[in-house]
């Protein structure tokens, strides 16, 4: 009884441990989807960090481009020394003012303690300024303009992180495909490398026996080395998409990763007609096009106002007095009109001449790039239908060159044809394989493709 429960317990425990090294070696390989892969590529891949990090100095440009609305605080203090009389003047000036860009207001305020040339007396002055620009940037017109244009740039430039974003995005799902097809055709060549090598046992089997002559033996044995080199070559391009996979993710190579048929994409249906209308009306590309035509438009504008006169209306009043205190009876209001105006305006001019012909250029760029892409996307559909069909007929080469393959190998085995006949069809078989994944993967691609030129791919909800 002892015996037959020690002989329980032993079974026990090397099931368990079966059990164990089966989890182990089921742990050491792990699939990644094309989903998984883009999560952790986003979240540990320092090139999008890269990409991203621009848009934080992008909060910055107005108050960059913009005149500054600061307070500005001044402080003036002088001595004079007269050397013809044994006199000395002392003077002390403090003054704040305050820009408003958008309007172009400036609001100024002095306050002066000197003494008097002509005494020892000290004169105190107070005086508010108001200066406002009536011609050139009249009321902050141009610096308004400043504004728009300088708020249409931020939007280019985060609409182009944006693309900068979607293009690497496009690079590592290609990159993924890449993997998975070196995956999938390094599997057929294992596979047909396997097979070679049991016909090749299966011939010598048969010289043994006297059915198969030498030269089948060596004929086999060629084309097991062809298939050798075959999987040499996939098994390094394996190994090549993978390193690409595993710095994007920054993965620890503990164990093994495999992919998974990648579908993210395949359900989507491509429609020129309806696709590229979408595209024009809501699409990125388009939107910058007709945001820097709009920029070019507000140079123009900006340029024509910069040929007007400087001319300045000042408003104040002055308060003055003597030593530090104010006395009313020498208070004064005023006004001023204050002009400067450059004749020849030479670089303005041209300035504005080149403006304007930026403006008539970049209409007709964003015209060309209608007509551009219309082609590209209309030739893309053309080719994704292509790809559907091939994969159709690929699918139905295989049929048939499974069906070939077992007929040539029953009449190979009663000797109804020769080893030659036999070898071409299993190299059919492979040669179909192989075109079938590559006709899938690029079918891939090709969606991939078009959804990024379509900038379907990525939205900015999915970047900020």
């Amino acid at each position: 009884m002892k015996s037959k429960l020690l002989i329980i317990l032993f079974f026990c425990l090397v099931n368990l441990l079966l059990c164990e090294i089966c989890t182990a070696g089921e742990d050491t390989v792990r699939s990644i989807s094309v989903d998984e892969f883009i999560r952790v590529a986003a979240k540990c891949d320092t090139e999008f960090e890269a990409i991203l990090i621009d848009s934080l100095a992008l909060a910055y440009e107005r108050d960059l481009a913009l005149p500054a609305r600061d307070i500005v605080f001044s402080v003036r203090g002088g001595y004079d020394l007269f050397l013809n009389q044994d006199r000395e003047k002392e003077e002390v000036q403090v003054g704040l003012s305050k820009l408003f860009p958008l309007i172009g207001t400036e609001l100024i305020a002095e306050y002066s303690a000197a003494s008097s040339f002509t005494s020892n007396d000290r004169i105190s002055e107070l005086t508010f300024e108001l200066v406002e620009p009536i011609a050139k940037n009249a009321f902050g017109r141009s610096t308004r303009l400043l504004d728009k244009i300088t708020g249409i740039e931020v939007d280019i430039a985060r609409h182009q992180i944006v693309e900068a974003y979607e293009e690497y995005f496009a690079v590592l799902i290609d990159a993924y495909y890449d993997w998975y097809e070196a995956y999938e055709n390094l599997a057929v060549a294992k596979s047909s490398y396997n097979e070679n090598l049991k016909l090749l046992d299966n011939i010598k089997e048969r010289q043994k026996s006297k059915i198969a002559l030498d030269v089948d033996v060596n004929k086999t044995h060629l084309q097991v080395f062809a298939k050798e080199e075959s999987l040499t070559v996939y098994e390094e391009e394996y190994l090549k998409t993978k390193n690409v996979i595993v710095t994007a993710m920054r993965f620890d190579e503990n164990y093994e990763i495999v992919p998974v048929n990648p579908v993210r994409y395949s359900e989507i249906a491509v429609s020129f007609k309806n696709d590229f209308a979408a595209f024009y009306e809501q699409g990125r590309t388009f939107e910058i096009l007709r945001m820097l035509e709009e920029k070019s438009e507000l140079d123009v504008s900006r340029s024509a106002d910069d040929l007007l006169p400087s001319i300045d209306l000042k408003i104040g009043c002055t308060f003055k007095g003597s030593e530090y205190e104010l006395e009313d009876k020498d208070s004064m209001l005023y006004a001023a009109v204050e002009m400067e105006y450059p004749f020849m305006h030479q670089t303005d001019k041209a300035e504005l001449e080149v403006d304007k012909i930026m403006f008539n250029k970049r209409k007709l760029n964003t015209k060309n790039v209608y007509y551009q892409l219309y082609t590209d996307l209309r030739n893309l559909a053309l080719a994704v239908q292509r790809e559907q069909k091939l994969i159709d007929i690929a699918k139905q080469k295989i049929v048939l060159a499974e069906t070939v393959l077992n007929d040539e190998t029953e009449n190979y085995t009663y000797g109804k044809v020769s080893l030659n006949d036999y070898i071409d069809a299993v190299n059919e078989l492979d040669k179909t394989r192989f075109n079938r994944i590559s006709h899938e993967v690029y079918l891939k691609k090709l969606v991939l493709e078009w959804l990024r030129i379509t900038d379907c791919l990525v939205k900015k909800n999915d970047v900020y």
